[in-house]
């Protein structure tokens, strides 16, 4: 039996599944942490990786693996391949005016159509420059620029070791590749580096969707994804988008053509199959309940049962959860709002509700944007840690007013970086259809459009109050 090992290196944690290559059986599986922050040492990710492939039972067996990252993170190496500082994630806002200044000086216009993409603090292509302004001695020493992905696939191949694989051994994917802002889809536009960053670093070698590299002891290496790109891999979701509720909050779908939305809410990314997925992103997702826990003094368990007991619309109470400032709007100093408390609307089952209704509807308004883009809602494939509560799947088909499809609890984006594997092993003009996944949950539920359209009405209010 032939296995193939899937990595998901994300924000908190390294999680590694192996996985049958002909069936998707899950084999084994491991983890390791990550730690907290903006910011982190890439040499922590490949002991977390090291550690959640020991903890998965190690390599035994593997014939094909690949790696699944969080995207746009800014990975420097001078000419030696030594990490020049710190990996800046795609989380940490310090790169937020940078954006703007590569906004004003190339227009909005001009970013959609040129790379799909308007800068906005997460992009790697703003976390350059701001490298540039405020650390230029390091600048100047970035020989070469990748993302964690393409960095811990480098180093899997040996990369920064005497003997091992040199920066022009770096590869990629389209997928991560899109989230830079140097990327038009197809290729790499390095006119853009040079202009906004002062040099043009080496980048990783794209690789098709099948491709493969060798890696350690005759393992295939593929060419790994964005961890939504993974995600969609994973989930199989067909015509469907994807609603991923982590620390963040994405809402994605599969096209035919790159969306180009100068606004910038809705990104131009690709997809891991040659194709491109069209994606909004929410800073604040999951993080919503956990303050509301908190707040109330009560588990997650709880926080749903106080929220499915309250009426739709929590009574007119409104949480607009910018509680981190936000990516969509783009508001990196943001906080969040609460609207229409009153002596009737502020009980505990109200405020649970409010919570889950704004969380929701702040994904909402990505599916909206995608509508805008010719993107078909006509159902929604939930993930990611919110998506196992009850409450929030069945309020989710109330807020979204279209079927919810939530799969069995899993690890999405390692099973679609596995899935991705086994295409590089097996080949093929598309990935491999796996018969081992259990027939996803079905929720559907009357409407509830007033709980939407006091959403819009009190975030309207709150962007009219930032924009005066």
């Amino acid at each position: 039996m032939a296995l193939v090992l899937g990595v998901d290196s994300s924000t908190q944690s390294c999680k590694v599944v192996v996985r049958d290559a002909d069936t998707g059986e899950l084999v084994r599986s491991g983890r390791a942490a990550h730690p907290d922050g903006t910011e982190i040492a890439p040499r922590l990710w490949w002991e977390a990786l090291q550690a959640a492939i020991d903890d998965a039972g190690g390599l035994d067996g593997v014939a094909a693996l690949s790696v699944a990252g969080q995207q746009h993170g800014m990975v420097c190496l001078d000419e030696r391949g030594e990490v020049v500082r710190d990996a800046l994630l795609w989380n940490d806002t310090r790169s937020a005016a940078a954006a703007r200044e590569l906004v004003e000086e190339f227009g909005a216009d001009r970013w959609a159509e040129t790379t799909g993409v308007v800068p906005v603090a997460s992009i790697t292509l703003a976390k350059l420059r701001w490298l540039a302004a405020h650390e230029p001695e390091n600048a100047v020493r970035t020989a070469a620029v990748c993302l964690p992905h393409d960095w811990l696939t480098w180093r899997l191949r040996g990369g920064g070791l005497a003997g091992g694989a040199g920066l022009d051994e770096l590869v990629t994917d389209r997928s991560d590749a899109s989230g830079t802002g140097w990327f038009d889809g197809v290729d790499y536009r390095p006119e853009l580096l040079e202009r906004f960053f002062g040099s043009t670093p080496a980048l990783p070698r794209l690789l098709g969707p099948a491709e493969s590299v060798d890696g350690p002891g005759g393992i295939r290496v593929g060419a790994g994804a964005g961890d939504n790109a993974a995600a969609g891999l994973g989930v199989d979701a067909g015509d469907d988008v994807v609603v991923s509720l982590g620390t963040s909050g994405t809402v994605f779908a599969r096209s035919e053509r790159r969306a180009q939305d100068p606004s910038g809410i809705v990104a131009g990314f690709s997809d891991a199959t040659g194709a491109y997925l069209p994606l909004v992103c929410t800073l604040n997702a999951s993080r919503v309940l956990d303050a509301t826990r908190r707040l109330l003094g009560v588990d997650h368990d709880e926080l749903g049962r106080l929220a499915l007991a309250a009426e739709p619309g929590a009574g007119g109470l409104v949480v607009v959860p910018y509680l981190e400032g936000e990516r969509t709007p783009n508001l990196p100093d943001a906080t969040g709002a609460l609207h229409g408390w009153t002596l009737a609307s502020g009980t505990r089952e109200n405020l649970a509700r409010a919570a889950v209704e704004g969380m929701l509807s702040a994904q909402r308004v990505g599916l909206e944007a995608l509508r805008e883009q010719g993107v078909t809602v006509s159902g929604v494939t939930l993930v990611g840690g919110a998506a196992r509560s009850e409450a929030v799947c069945r309020i989710a088909a109330q807020v979204f007013e279209v079927p919810v499809r939530v799969p069995e609890p899993g690890e999405y984006v390692a099973d679609g970086a596995a899935r991705q594997a086994a295409w590089a092993l097996h080949g093929g003009a598309t990935p491999p259809s796996w018969s081992a996944a259990a027939e996803p949950a079905r929720y559907e539920a009357d409407p509830a459009p007033a709980a939407w359209e006091r959403y819009r009405e009190a975030a309207g209010a709150f962007l009219d109050r930032v924009a005066g």
